[in-house]
């Protein structure tokens, strides 16, 4: 009997290429093996089915994984774990198991499960995010010595099969990405937190790296754009609220929208919103999940949503924004007296952790 439908798993020379691919990330995790041209033509190619792809790698990690090894990285789907989250590790491990602790053939099939959630430019920025605990640790003397790279964990929610619900998540300092899926359907890919520290990397080999390129510019850009009126709408507080607010457990801890309301800004000014909008929800997913994402963003009236600001908007002082839609929170935090070290998290209000199908 032919097998009609192609199109439900990727090719198994896509697949390699794309495995040969983040192996070679996983060896170096610099931002010049991300953007080879191996994997700007690979990285997308195979994605479109990101579900089927995250539930075969998920089985193949998993098998991969010695007794202690399978203990640590499974925990239940409906017990406390999945729902706290944590990017704020420093240089301690997450839950899972770490890279570091893995075999490098775990290695190549973790990092290959990641790859399936994320464009090239979000794996670009996972691997970035990466790269800076090194940064950190070698050239800003910042936590235990051993902070490193590889102190990055991989968990699974749930079994992974073809019907149940269960997810996975990848976490560590500045990084938590958790996906939610009902088989192999993608049902939530959200809290995720792509956070930065230096932001802008100034002196090492590294010199020059931006980690997070359109967060600040953007949110500092809409802000001066506003007119006097809508500035003082926009403004929830004369000083920076010093970090993100809706942490584990008060994901909807603001209960009512504060800021200027969208629906009062110019057509410009719009046009920046949902292109920091894009930033923060789509841009770093595979096409599939990106085009899903951004329908379900324009079926909604964003003329509603709020963009509220903290602290002064003057290049090397820490400030914060939030945009607060029906659907979306979206945070942005300089912490105080650190200008480059800079904390994001996104939210959907409705599917966090697959809240609508659970």
């Amino acid at each position: 009997m032919v097998d009609t439908d192609h199109r439900s798993k990727p090719t198994r020379a896509a697949e390699l290429t794309r495995r040969e691919t983040v192996a070679g990330l996983g060896a170096s995790l610099a931002l010049a093996a991300v953007a080879s041209p191996l994997a700007a033509s690979t990285a997308q190619a195979d994605t479109n089915f990101p579900g089927q792809m995250m539930l075969d790698r998920s089985k193949s990690w998993l098998a991969k994984l010695n007794v202690e090894q399978n203990e640590e990285a499974r925990f239940a789907f409906d017990g406390r774990r999945r729902a706290t989250w944590n990017y704020m590790t420093g240089s301690s491990f997450a839950p899972g198991v770490a890279l570091e602790k893995m075999t490098a053939e775990q290695k190549d099939l973790a990092l290959d499960l990641l790859a399936t959630g994320l464009s090239r430019s979000g794996l670009e920025t996972a691997m970035n995010i990466m790269l800076q605990q090194d940064i950190l640790r070698d050239e800003w003397g910042k936590g235990s010595p051993d902070r490193n790279r590889e102190r990055f964990s991989l968990m699974i929610f749930g079994e992974p099969s073809e019907t149940g619900l269960w997810g996975w998540r990848w976490e560590g300092h500045h990084l938590t990405i958790t996906y939610t899926l009902k088989g192999t359907e993608v049902v939530a890919h959200t809290p995720k937190a792509f956070s930065s520290e230096p932001n802008t990397v100034p002196s090492g080999p590294h010199r020059g790296l931006v980690v997070l390129p359109e967060n600040e510019t953007l949110g500092r850009a809409i802000f001066r754009d506003l007119s006097n009126k809508n500035r003082r709408q926009a403004l929830i507080n004369e000083a920076s609220l010093g970090n993100i607010k809706a942490l584990p457990g008060r994901e909807k801890q603001f209960s009512l929208r504060e800021g200027v309301a969208l629906g009062d800004l110019s057509q410009p000014q719009m046009d920046m919103i949902r292109r920091l909008i894009e930033v923060y929800t789509s841009d770093h997913l595979t096409p599939a999940l990106a085009n899903e994402q951004e329908s379900r963003m324009k079926e909604q009236d964003l003329t509603a949503a709020r963009f509220g600001w903290a602290g002064p908007n003057v290049a090397g002082e820490s400030f914060y924004y939030r945009l607060h839609g029906e659907t979306f929170l979206i945070e942005f935090a300089t912490l105080r007296n650190q200008p480059q070290h800079q904390h994001t998290i996104v939210h959907d209000l409705q599917r966090n952790l697959g809240a609508h199908v659970i």
